[in-house]
C-alpha cells in the first residue's frame, strides 16, 4: 500500500492554508482541450503512486475522453473498496464542472501529500474516477465564442450537435412496464443494435460503466444551482403545464444524497438561485421536467451505480473571474458526496468452498431495486440507517437471508456463503421481458440538464 508522505500534524485549517494557491482557488482559468490534458498529466506526474490515466474513447473529431483515477493502488479494482466517478462538460458549453474537476484533482494530489488524513483515508479506500469533460468537441465550439459572446446552446452538443443526455438507451420505458408486470427491477437489458444508436462519447460511457463496477457518481452541469435525483423521466404522459414525481424505489436514499451535496454547497441549499427556488436546493428529475434517454436514468436501470446530476452555476460559461467562488462553493460538497459511498452495507458473496460467486444478486426486503456482485464477489448497497432483510441469491444456488442494523457511519460488512442447491430445485429463471419498448414521441425539452 503506498503511504502518503505526512507532514507534521496540522489542524485541518492549516493544513488547507498550507496548499496555498491551490485550496483558495485564484489559480482557476478555462482550459482548452490541450490544455486540459496537460494538467490532468502534471497531477499524474505529482503524484505518481496514488494516480493513473487512461482514455475511455474518442469523441467525433478524435479527442480523447480521458479519466483520471486516484487510487493507493491504481488500476486494480480491490475487493470491498467501492469504485466512484464524477463527469463534467456532458454539454460542451456547461464548463463549471469541467474546471471544478480538474481543480479537484489538483486538490486530492495537494492534500495528499500534505498528509490531510481525510483525503488520505478517501484514497487509500476508494477508487475514484474523474472524467472531466465528456464532449471535448462541445466545449471547443463553445470556447471559441467565449465567456462574453456563449449563448444558450453554442456548444451544447457534440460535433454532430447531438445532445448527449439525450442519447442514453430508453430503459424507463421498460422499467415502467416491468413495474406493471413484476418484471425485473435492475439491469435491464439493452435494445437491439444499441451500439448503433448512440454517439461516440455516450457509446465510451456506457463501455466504461461496463467494465467497472461504479457504486456512486455525480454528473456536473450548469444552467441552475440545484442537486437533481432520478428519475428524469416521468412515468405519466406528458400535459403541457404540469408536472409528476417520478420517484425511485430509493428515493429516499437519492434525496439524502442530493441533500448531502446541497447542504455542504456554499449557497445551493438556500433554494433561490437563478430566479429559481428549489426547497433544499434538491429536486425530482421529473418533476422538475421530464426528460428522457438521460445519463442518470440509466446508471440506475442498468448498472450498480446511483447518479445523480449536479447543476452548479447560473451562468454556462462564466468568466475565469467568477472560478475562484465557484471552487470555495464546491469544494466541501464534492468531497462530502464522495464519501457517501462508504455507507450502507457491503460484503463478498461465496459458494460453499469460498470461492466468490459473480453476478449474485443482492436484494433488499421492501427496496424493488437488486444490485449484483462484481466479478471478485463483492458488493456494496447504499442504504440509509436502518434494519434491513437482505437476501444474496445465484443461480445454482440456494438463497440466503440476514438481518442487519445500519448505522450513520462506515458500511456495516455481510458477507453471505451460498451452498449449492440440490438438481429438483433448481429451476430456469422466468424471461426478463421485451429488450425495448417504444415509447410515444415527445416534444424536446432543453433545460439546464
Amino acid at each position: 500500500m503506498q503511504q502518503a508522505r505526512v507532514l507534521p500534524r496540522l489542524s485541518s485549517a492549516l493544513l488547507l492554508w498550507a496548499t496555498g494557491l491551490l485550496v483558495s482557488g485564484s489559480d482557476l482559468q478555462h482550459h482548452r482541450y490541450e490544455d486540459m490534458v496537460r494538467a490532468l498529466f502534471a497531477v499524474q506526474s505529482e503524484c505518481p503512486y496514488i494516480t493513473r490515466i487512461y482514455s475511455i474513447g474518442r469523441s467525433v473529431e478524435g479527442r480523447h475522453l480521458y479519466v483520471l483515477e486516484f487510487s493507493d493502488n491504481p488500476g486494480i479494482h480491490e475487493a470491498l473498496e467501492p469504485e466512484f466517478k464524477y463527469v463534467g462538460n456532458m454539454h460542451g458549453n456547461e464548463v463549471v464542472g469541467r474546471e471544478l474537476l480538474i481543480k479537484f484533482s489538483q486538490f486530492l494530489c495537494e492534500e495528499y501529500r500534505a498528509g490531510n488524513q481525510r483525503i488520505t483515508r478517501l484514497i487509500h479506500d476508494t477508487r475514484i474516477h474523474i472524467l472531466p469533460s465528456m464532449n471535448p468537441d462541445g466545449y471547443e465550439v463553445a470556447a471559441r465564442q467565449g465567456p462574453e459572446f456563449n449563448g444558450y446552446l453554442v456548444g451544447r452538443g457534440n460535433a454532430r450537435e447531438i445532445d448527449l443526455n439525450r442519447n442514453f438507451p430508453d430503459l424507463n420505458a421498460l422499467m415502467y412496464y416491468y413495474e406493471k408486470t413484476n418484471g425485473r427491477n435492475h439491469h435491464l437489458p439493452l435494445p437491439d443494435n444499441w451500439e448503433h444508436q448512440v454517439e461516440p462519447e455516450t457509446l465510451a460511457v456506457i463501455k466504461w460503466m461496463q467494465n467497472y463496477n461504479f457504486i456512486l457518481s455525480a454528473n456536473l452541469h450548469g444552467g441552475a444551482v440545484v442537486a437533481n435525483y432520478p428519475f428524469d423521466k416521468s412515468r405519466d404522459p406528458r400535459i403541457r403545464g404540469r408536472t409528476t414525481y417520478a420517484a425511485t424505489p430509493d428515493d429516499k436514499l437519492f434525496r439524502k444524497l442530493a441533500r448531502t451535496y446541497s447542504y455542504a454547497h456554499s449557497w445551493m441549499h438556500k433554494g433561490w438561485n437563478c430566479g429559481d427556488f428549489f426547497d433544499e436546493g434538491i429536486t425530482n428529475g421529473a418533476s422538475w421536467y421530464s426528460l428522457s434517454k438521460g445519463m442518470q436514468d440509466f446508471n440506475y436501470l442498468y448498472t450498480n451505480c446511483f447518479e445523480i446530476t449536479l447543476e452548479l452555476s447560473c451562468d454556462k460559461f462564466p468568466p475565469e473571474s467568477e472560478l475562484p467562488r465557484e471552487w470555495l462553493g464546491n469544494r466541501e460538497a464534492l468531497v462530502s458526496y464522495l464519501e457517501q459511498v462508504h455507507h450502507g452495507i457491503k460484503g463478498m458473496v461465496y459458494d460453499e468452498n469460498n470461492n466468490p460467486i459473480g453476478n449474485a444478486e443482492i436484494s433488499v426486503a421492501g427496496i424493488h431495486h437488486d444490485v449484483t456482485t462484481g466479478v471478485d464477489g463483492d458488493y456494496f448497497r447504499l442504504l440509509l440507517p436502518g434494519t434491513y432483510t437482505v437476501t444474496a441469491s445465484a443461480p445454482g444456488y440456494l438463497p440466503f437471508t440476514s438481518t442487519v442494523t445500519v448505522g450513520p457511519a462506515e458500511a456495516i460488512q455481510l458477507h453471505f456463503y451460498l451452498k449449492t442447491a440440490p438438481k429438483q430445485s433448481l429451476k430456469a429463471k422466468p424471461h426478463s421481458g421485451r429488450k425495448n419498448l417504444s415509447s410515444p414521441k415527445a416534444p424536446l425539452k432543453l433545460g439546464p440538464r
